[in-house]
Parts: C-alpha cells; structure tokens; sequence
C-alpha cells in the first residue's frame, strides 16, 4: 500500500520538514480563501480585499473582512490532521512545521514553534510603524460582517493592520528563509493540503526534492507537486495522518 510506503520512509527519516496548506484547516471547518462568503462580503472578491492598495483604499473594509475572519477562525478546533503532525513532532524531534496558514491551530494542537510563511489573525501590528499589537481578545463579529475602524498604534498614532501577508507583498524574511534552510537540509517533506500554486511558498517542496529529500504529497486532488512526490497520498488530510502515524508509531 502507499500509505505503508510512506510510514516506511517516515520512519527511516532523520530530519522532517512538515509543509501545510488551507487544506488542512478546511477539515476544522474555516472556508478555504476563496470561498463564497456570506452577507457583505458577497459583494468582494476576497484576493481583492488582501492587498495594501485595498487597505490604502478602505481601512475600515478590510479592516472589517479580517475581524470577521478572526471570527470564523475563532470558532475552530484542530482536527485530526493537526494533532497527528504535532505527534510527528513528539516523535522526531527536530521536526520542522512550516505553514501557510494564519489561524494558529497548529499550535493549539501542539506544536510547539511552527514557521508561519504568511503571518498569522492573532499578530496584528502597525502599518506605519510595524509595532505589534495584540488584537483585542476573541473577535465577535456578526456572520454577515460588517466594516470597522482598525485600532490605533500606541507608538506612533498610526493604524493598526491585519498581521497577515497580503497579495503583492515580500514573505517574512526570516521565516522564508528559515523554511528554506530547513527544506534544503530535511531527508523528508510531508507536504499536506497546498494547492503547490503560491509561490513562493510553494516552492520550499521543490526545495526539499532538488536537494534529494522524499516528498510525500497529501491531498485529495491533483497538484504541481506530483512531479516532485516520491509517494501521492491521495484523500482528506484527518483521514490519511492518524494513517500515517499509527503505522510509524
């Protein structure tokens, strides 16, 4: 079976990378980017809404969209995938999560330092003066949404923006290269629930295979990354994991 092929190569390796997409949060029940909205934001394109020209636009809009987003984010609980990566983690130390998700439910299923490539909801910070400010306790927002006045910077008197990358904007530095670094040196990558679509984070999987590590590839579709997979685990991520983990534990 692949998934035997896979607990085997798991289990040979010595330093782990764990690569993570919206997949994997949408088995939590958070609506990948793009999906239909409801109630206000039907009217917006939400890959409109995250860039720096619809902040410089409308604060109070996008402001709003990301509180509301907060909201729904809020409302999940790590599933199975999650807590079968944290239990990679326990059981290969020096594991290394790098994730493209912004909602924080690796680390309520344990993981202790995962690398967020595109920030985080709970990191918000100053758009003028990059100061970090705690968002202001559990986000409760109506499920229509609604537009809101961002916070006020305590350093500089500047507006506080969402902790998130936007469209057109550089990944943090040394989270990229953190991923990058760790990719070019693991003998395995899991790569779980990403599209291989966004670069440049898709390109930490490419990373992994140049190097001469095994990729092994868990999703229910088709991606780029089948090229470059030593083995394709096809189906739901809380499905395939506590597979995977109960076969290498």
């Amino acid at each position: 079976m692949t998934v035997d092929r896979a607990a085997g190569l798991l289990a040979q390796a010595r330093s782990v990378v764990v690569f993570t997409g919206a997949g994997v949060s949408a088995e939590s029940g958070i609506p990948t980017f793009r999906d239909v909205q409801t109630g206000l934001w039907e009217r917006f394109d939400a890959q409109a809404l995250a860039t720096p020209q619809a902040w410089a636009a409308d604060p109070d809009l996008v402001w709003g969209w990301y509180e509301w987003r907060r909201t729904v984010v809020g409302r999940a609980r790590p599933n199975a995938a999650h807590r079968a990566i944290a239990a990679i983690e326990a059981a290969k130390p020096g594991t290394v999560v790098v994730t493209q998700n912004v909602d924080d439910l690796h680390e309520q299923a344990g993981s202790p330092a995962p690398i967020h490539l595109h920030g985080s909801l709970t990191a918000p910070r100053c758009a003028r003066c990059g100061t970090p400010r705690p968002p202001d306790g559990p986000a409760d927002e109506p499920a229509e949404g609604r537009r809101l006045t961002p916070p006020v910077c305590e350093r500089c008197g500047g507006a506080v923006r969402p902790g998130v990358v936007w469209f057109g904007e550089a990944l943090p530095e040394a989270a990229l290269t953190a991923a990058a670094e760790a990719a070019a040196s693991c003998d395995l990558l899991l790569t779980i629930g990403t599209s291989g679509l966004v670069y440049p984070a898709a390109e930490i999987p490419q990373v992994a295979a140049r190097c001469g590590a095994w990729v092994i590839q868990v999703n229910p579709r088709p991606t780029p990354l089948d090229e470059v997979a030593t083995v394709n685990l096809r189906g739901p991520a809380a499905e395939i994991l506590p597979a995977l983990t109960a076969l290498t534990s």
